[in-house]
């Protein structure tokens, strides 16, 4: 793995693959058919499950744990000690196996804040923001602000992270100058033709 920092505290099984440029800190393990990007970064004590695919530019900050059957779009950012599940109804005593895990997939430019819960089966739109301590438990879309417990839609984001000005169907970013259009619930990047 040239090009590949991996601490010595930090354990890689057979049959990963692992981008260039990608850091791995202390105390991680990534497990077989795992396959990470490029310039990802793995804070301390981070675990990735058998078969999960990580994009490029990833972020995942201490204390995470990205389950089988969660996917993480390019340049997501994954707060200190967020929760992703897999299974909604675990019992020690009646093990499903990685054929009763719910997919979960991350949107790319996703930010998920610190301590929050990302119950399994749920999609998380593109550049969508997850507040921290937030739980979510139904599916969120493109460019959501998503607050509370259990979470819910608190405003539109734009790409850049900054919380959108606007009224009606036209919404700005006063930090970047992009304009976006809301129609039908969903928000798309671009102004009003």
């Amino acid at each position: 793995m040239e090009g590949v920092f991996v601490h010595e505290s930090s354990y890689i099984d057979e049959g990963v693959t692992i981008g260039e440029g990608t850091k791995i800190w202390h105390f991680c393990h990534v497990q077989s058919g795992a396959e990470i990007g490029c310039d990802c970064s793995l804070g301390q004590n981070v675990n990735v499950g058998t078969n999960v695919h990580i994009g490029n530019g990833v972020r995942i900050q201490n204390n995470v744990s990205v389950y089988e059957g969660v996917e993480l779009g390019d340049y997501v950012f994954c707060g200190p000690s967020c929760v992703f599940t897999n299974d909604l109804t675990p019992r020690s005593g009646f093990p499903k196996g990685s054929g009763g895990y719910r997919a979960t997939p991350v949107g790319d430019g996703a930010s998920i804040g610190a301590n929050a819960t990302i119950v399994c089966g749920h999609e998380i739109g593109r550049c969508a923001l997850i507040g921290a301590g937030a739980v979510v438990v139904t599916d969120v879309p493109d460019y959501a602000l998503m607050l509370g417990v259990p979470a819910r839609q608190a405003g539109w984001v734009c790409e850049c992270g900054e919380r959108l000005q606007g009224a009606g169907d036209e919404y700005a970013c006063e930090a970047c100058g992009r304009l976006y259009t809301q129609q039908e619930g969903r928000l798309t990047e671009g102004a009003v033709q």
